[in-house]
């Protein structure tokens, strides 16, 4: 799979862009009609040249009064004919970053465990669009996918070192890891109980971008696959637990598009990765076992299956303990986030007004939606168990993604502002620019925000 965009040439073939009611164009004669075009979302017509061969293609982006809904229309152009293209125009009410980014996010395609792709379309970039820029926030994104779709049996811990290790070299970027044994001498108790009884030695991951500026600390969820320990997940719930690790694969990603982009000038940028596998063993860590935790309070265990946030608590307070200006959680975190707003729609929980409308209208205008709840103060009784400083699963099932971002914000003490983002990484539905399968959520609107954050 190749990430481009086409050099820019007298022989690209002209590709329009027509709203569904719109007039067509005159170059297109007679022929879209009889094809029966009506200008339906990704409906596309090719248009003959007079021996035969292509002249160009019109290509239908539905209804202009849900244009919000497709922000990467582009991407449905994907299925046309190999070749290089260029846009004939642009309709209004289209932007041309979006279409550029959506073409490129439609390229994506997971190789890893097939045969050679046949060469797609290849798209001139539009004018006034910043081609590296579009390119570096796409290949991040990829990386995000290319890490979740990867199953379990080739991404564990060791892996996902071995990928974050890879990236850090190549970004010129300092990285050490903690694992094993080491993370109880170092006082990691709660990363290591998690992933103990896993094969792989569970691990922090820490690596730093940049030596002046404010400091961003991005803490990604690494639990590369999850049974659920003890309270062991049933089968239906387990299919998909090697996206578990969605949260550092987005850490990773967005990473990636800080360096590529050039944001992260002017920053320091640190990325924490407890990477671990929830697994079941004569050693896993049991229901009703009391943990310590680097902070110092005590957590109940009252779910094996509530271990992301136990993992997440240890890293959160080592970042914090460098007091960053800002430091962002990201994690596949709980099904009460997907019963509220679904799988497109990631939770936000940020007690800065400031800090969480720079993000949220980043996302609107990138079209990496995200919306905002709130750290209710009221539900912190409800992880105060009675034996132990804090409760990881509370009874009752209510308020769930509140009260596991409640949880976190214990651990974020020490940094000048928090937002945690609860997302859940995975695409169940194939729509524009995002294929069936892991996907990133919050890199980009991150990323957007940026100038307004710091």
């Amino acid at each position: 799979m190749t990430l481009e965009f086409a050099p820019a040439s007298d022989t690209a073939l002209p590709l329009w862009l027509v709203w569904a009611g719109d007039p067509l164009p005159p170059a297109a004669g007679p022929w879209p009609q009889a094809c029966g075009f009506a200008g339906r979302a990704g409906q596309i017509c090719l248009l003959p040249d007079a021996s035969g061969g292509l002249s160009g293609a019109i290509m239908g982006l539905g209804d202009p009064a849900q244009a919000g809904r497709d922000r990467f229309a582009l991407a449905r152009a994907q299925s046309l004919p190999p070749g290089d293209w260029q846009l004939a125009d642009l309709p209004q009410g289209l932007d041309a970053d979006q279409l550029a980014l959506g073409w490129l996010l439609g390229q994506y395609r997971f190789t890893r465990y097939k045969g050679a792709t046949v060469p797609g379309p290849r798209l001139v970039c539009p004018a006034g669009v910043d081609a590296d820029r579009m390119l570096a926030i796409a290949a991040g994104e990829f990386l995000t996918r290319d890490l979740i779709n990867t199953p379990a049996s080739d991404l564990g811990p060791d892996q996902m070192e071995a990928a974050a290790r890879a990236l850090a070299n190549s970004l010129g970027a300092r990285i050490e890891v903690i694992s094993g044994t080491a993370l109880l001498k170092q006082n990691f108790p709660l990363i290591h109980a998690v992933g103990r009884a896993a094969a792989s030695d569970p691990r922090l991951i820490d690596i730093r971008l940049g030596d002046q500026g404010p400091m961003l600390t991005i803490v990604g969820k690494g639990v590369c696959f999850d049974t659920g320990g003890l309270n062991l997940k049933p089968g239906a719930s387990m299919g998909l637990m090697k996206k578990d690790m969605g949260g550092a694969a987005t850490a990773l990603g967005l990473l990636k598009m800080l360096a590529g982009t050039g944001a992260a000038a002017g920053l320091r940028v640190r990325v924490l990765i407890p990477a671990v596998e929830n697994s079941v063993a004569g050693n896993a860590f049991r229901p009703g076992d009391v943990l310590s935790s680097r902070k110092g309070p005590t957590v109940e265990v009252n779910n094996t299956d509530a271990e992301g946030r136990l993992v997440l608590a240890d890293a959160m307070t080592y970042g914090a303990e460098e007091s960053p200006d800002l430091m962002i959680s990201l994690a596949t975190l709980t099904g009460a986030a997907r019963v509220a707003l679904g799988p497109d729609l990631p939770p936000l929980y940020c007690d800065d007004d400031a800090t969480a409308q720079a993000l949220q209208q980043a996302a609107m205008q990138v079209g990496d939606p995200i919306w905002r709840m709130p750290f209710w103060d009221p539900y912190e009784a409800l992880i105060e168990p009675a034996i132990a400083d804090l409760d990881n699963a509370p009874s009752g099932g209510m308020a769930g993604s509140i009260t596991a971002a409640l949880f976190l914000r214990r651990f974020a003490e020490g940094a000048g502002r928090y937002a945690h983002l609860d997302i859940y990484g995975w695409q169940p539905v194939a729509a524009p620019g995002r294929p069936k399968g892991g996907v990133g959520q919050g890199a980009r609107a991150i990323l957007a925000a940026l100038p307004r954050l710091f």
